[in-house]
C-alpha cells in the first residue's frame, strides 16, 4: 500500500509539473533575456558583408542587422560562417537569425521562416570586359564560377544542356579574382553586388543581358527558426519602421548607392 501511495504521489507531482510547464517559449523572450541578437552572415559578400581594414565586419547586411537588434532593445552579435553551412548552423541553434542576403525559396521555407523580404535581387552572369561571350549560348562548355551553397550554384547545376564546368568558391572576392585572372570564363552571382563591384572597384568585367532567365528577380529575407511568431513579428515591425522613417534608405544608399527595397 505504501509503495502504491508513493507511486500515486509521484504521478501526481509529475502531472502537476507537466500541467504547469509553459508551452514552447517564443525565442524573442530568450533573446531579450540574454540581451543580444546573434546574426549570421559570411563576411565575404561585399557590399553586404565584408571585413574592412580595421578587421571589422561591416556592410549593408551588418548595418541592417544591427538596426534590427537596436529596435528589439538588445545588442547585436555578428557571427561569420561559411555559406554552405549557414542554414545548418541556424537549425543547430548557433545563432538567432541569418541576415546574410539569403534568397527566399520554397525549399528553404520548408525548414525556416523568413522576415521580409528586406530587399530584392536577381541572378546575373558576369564575364570579363574583353570576353567574346555575349549570351548564354556562348557559355556552353565554358568554366563558370559560383558561390558554394547559393541558389545560383543549384540553378547552374540544373542547366545540363550548357555542359559547362562549375567551380565553387567561398564568396564574391574570390570569384572576382578568378575571373580577372582568367581561371573562369564567367561567374554567376546576385546582380547588386556584382554591379557595385564594377562601379566601386572599377573591375574589368561586364554583365550579360539575361533579364529573362529564371531567378532574375527574387526576394531576400532574414531567416529564423520555425515556431517563433513573436520574434518574426517584432523583427518585421523593426524592418517596417526602418523603411518608414528613412533609416533603411540611408543604410542602403551608404552601402549600395541606391534604395534596393
Amino acid at each position: 500500500m505504501l509503495t502504491q501511495m508513493k507511486g500515486l504521489m509521484a504521478a501526481m507531482i509529475f502531472a502537476g509539473v507537466a500541467l504547469s510547464a509553459p508551452a514552447h517559449a517564443d525565442e524573442l523572450d530568450t533573446i531579450k533575456a540574454n540581451g543580444k541578437l546573434s546574426i549570421a552572415l559570411t563576411g565575404a559578400y561585399p557590399p553586404f558583408s565584408l571585413v574592412n581594414e580595421q578587421n571589422e565586419v561591416v556592410g549593408f547586411d551588418v548595418s541592417i542587422g544591427k538596426e534590427i537588434a537596436k529596435r528589439l532593445g538588445v545588442e547585436p552579435e555578428i557571427v561569420t560562417t561559411a555559406w554552405d553551412g549557414i542554414l545548418a548552423g541556424l537549425m543547430a541553434g548557433k545563432y538567432d537569425t541569418i541576415i546574410g542576403s539569403m534568397s527566399i525559396t520554397p525549399k528553404r521555407m520548408e525548414v525556416v521562416d523568413f522576415v521580409g523580404p528586406y530587399y530584392s535581387a536577381g541572378r546575373a552572369i558576369f564575364v570579363g570586359a574583353d570576353s567574346a561571350v555575349m549570351g548564354m549560348d556562348d557559355l556552353k562548355g565554358k568554366t563558370v564560377g559560383v558561390t558554394l551553397g547559393e541558389t545560383h550554384e543549384k540553378w547552374a547545376r540544373e542547366q545540363s544542356d550548357m555542359d559547362w564546368t562549375l567551380k565553387t568558391y567561398k564568396g564574391l572576392p574570390e570569384l572576382m579574382l578568378e575571373l580577372k585572372n582568367g581561371r573562369i570564363d564567367a561567374l554567376i552571382i546576385d546582380s547588386i553586388p556584382g554591379r557595385v563591384a564594377i562601379t566601386k572597384d572599377k573591375q574589368p568585367i561586364r554583365e550579360l543581358d539575361l533579364s529573362d532567365i529564371e531567378g532574375a528577380s527574387v526576394g531576400v529575407g532574414m531567416a529564423i527558426r520555425k515556431g517563433n511568431p513573436e520574434l518574426a513579428a517584432a523583427m518585421q515591425k523593426a524592418l517596417d519602421d526602418m523603411m518608414a522613417d528613412g533609416t533603411y534608405e540611408k543604410i542602403s544608399v551608404e552601402w549600395v548607392g541606391a534604395d534596393i527595397r
